[in-house]
């Protein structure tokens, strides 16, 4: 393989350049790139990298269509969904949770815990369940509220509408 510069594109193919998405993963050893075009990302493959990311203590924000993924110094792993503004923990204090998503070729099941806000230029959720209120204190809140931008302006409202797909019997299911 040649060697790919830091700022050309990524091959994942994530449209980023190689330096924020995949050369951390790399440098870690977490993350072995793959040109090939028929490469298929998963959303469960992306989450188990941020967790190992946490594990390590390390710091890595990336995207992923419309989710937003990270992980914090303190080991803490947050998947964010940006049309409903959805979001579940991935890890705590290092140490990957059980995930809440079920995927398969044709669609992904999340069972949102909490709903995010950025307000002041930091990063606070709330759990569906409690309705209790906590601050990620090492979020990479600048970070987020880029891909969030990003994200807004490459994908039509009208699909960003469509996104989630509601159960009659489960209405925060994405």
């Amino acid at each position: 393989m040649n060697k790919i510069s830091r700022n050309q594109p990524c091959p994942c193919r994530s449209g980023r350049k190689y330096k924020h998405c995949c050369l951390p993963l790399q440098e870690a050893g977490l993350a072995p790139i793959a040109a090939k075009k028929d490469m298929k990302i998963s959303l469960l493959g992306e989450v188990t990298k941020i967790q190992d990311a946490a594990r390590l203590r390390q710091a890595i924000c990336h995207e992923l269509g419309v989710f937003i993924l990270f992980s914090t110094q303190d080991g803490d792993a947050w998947v964010l969904e940006t049309t409903d503004r959805d979001a579940f923990q991935a890890a705590a204090a290092g140490q990957p949770l059980a995930l809440p998503v079920n995927e398969n070729s044709d669609i992904i099941e999340v069972d949102w815990t909490h709903h995010f806000v950025l307000r002041d230029r930091r990063l606070f959720l709330s759990n569906y369940t409690n309705s209790a209120e906590i601050e990620v204190l090492l979020a990479p809140t600048m970070q987020i509220s880029a891909a969030l931008r990003r994200i807004t302006k490459q994908y039509p409202a009208e699909l960003l509408r469509q996104v989630h797909v509601r159960s009659e019997s489960n209405q925060s299911t994405g």
